[in-house]
C-alpha cells in the first residue's frame, strides 16, 4: 500500500501550499502569512468567525485526539488513529473496513489566521466551496483536484486563529465516488467531540 501513502502526502503538501503559497517560506516547512498578507489579498482574505473557540490544546498536541473510538467506530474509522510526526503534525485514522482508505486530521497553527487563511488564497484554488459544519466556518478547498480519485481537502475553523484540516483518501468502495461526503462526516464528529470538551 505505499502508493496510497504517497498520494495522501502529496494531498497533503497541495493542501498547507495554500496556507504556505504566499508566505516565503522554504524547505516545505509550513509559515503563517503576516496579517497584512492576509487582509491585502486579492480575495479580502476574510473568512466567516467561528461562533465559540473551541478547545483545541489537545487536538494541537496529538490530532488523535480528534475522536474517541466510540466516535471513530460511528464513522467507519479504526481506534485510535496513528500519530504522524514528520512535517506537520497529524493523525492517519484508517478505515475499519478498509486499509485502503483513510483519514488525515492536521491542525495547523503555523497559519494563525484560521479558516481566513484558506480564504485569503481563494482565487489559487482548484476548488473553493464554502461550508458549514455543525455551525462552524469550513470550506473544500485545494490547489489540486483529487475529488474524481477519492480525495477531498476540507478546512474547518475550530477557533478565529486555527483551522483543522481534514483529507480522506479513498483507495476503494462506495465512498470513493464521495470523500467530501467522507471529510463532512469526520469533520462533524470532530466538532462534535470538542464541543463536549468544552
Amino acid at each position: 500500500m505505499p502508493h496510497r501513502t504517497v498520494r495522501l502526502t502529496a494531498a497533503a503538501i497541495a493542501a498547507f501550499g495554500l496556507l504556505t503559497a504566499c508566505s516565503g517560506g522554504t524547505g516545505g516547512n509550513a509559515e503563517a502569512p503576516t496579517s497584512a498578507s492576509s487582509s491585502n489579498a486579492p480575495d479580502g482574505g476574510a473568512g466567516p468567525k467561528v461562533p465559540a473557540p473551541l478547545p483545541a490544546q489537545d487536538l494541537l498536541n496529538d490530532p488523535c485526539t480528534a475522536l474517541n473510538a466510540s466516535e471513530a467506530s460511528q464513522v467507519g474509522l479504526a481506534y485510535p488513529g496513528s500519530k504522524v510526526t514528520e512535517g506537520l503534525v497529524s493523525c492517519r485514522f484508517t478505515s475499519s473496513g478498509s486499509d485502503q482508505n483513510f483519514v488525515h486530521v492536521t491542525p495547523v497553527p503555523q497559519n494563525n489566521g484560521g479558516i481566513s487563511d484558506i480564504y485569503s488564497q481563494k482565487s489559487k484554488q482548484a476548488y473553493f466551496e464554502p461550508a458549514s459544519i455543525d455551525g462552524y466556518p469550513a470550506v473544500y478547498a485545494d490547489t489540486q483536484d483529487g475529488r474524481t480519485s477519492g480525495t477531498c481537502t476540507l478546512w474547518v475553523g475550530v477557533t478565529d486563529q486555527l483551522a483543522v484540516s481534514v483529507i480522506p483518501q479513498i483507495g476503494t468502495g462506495r465512498n470513493r465516488n464521495d470523500p467530501c461526503g467522507v471529510a463532512k462526516s469526520f469533520a462533524t464528529a470532530m466538532i462534535q467531540h470538542l464541543k463536549g470538551a468544552a
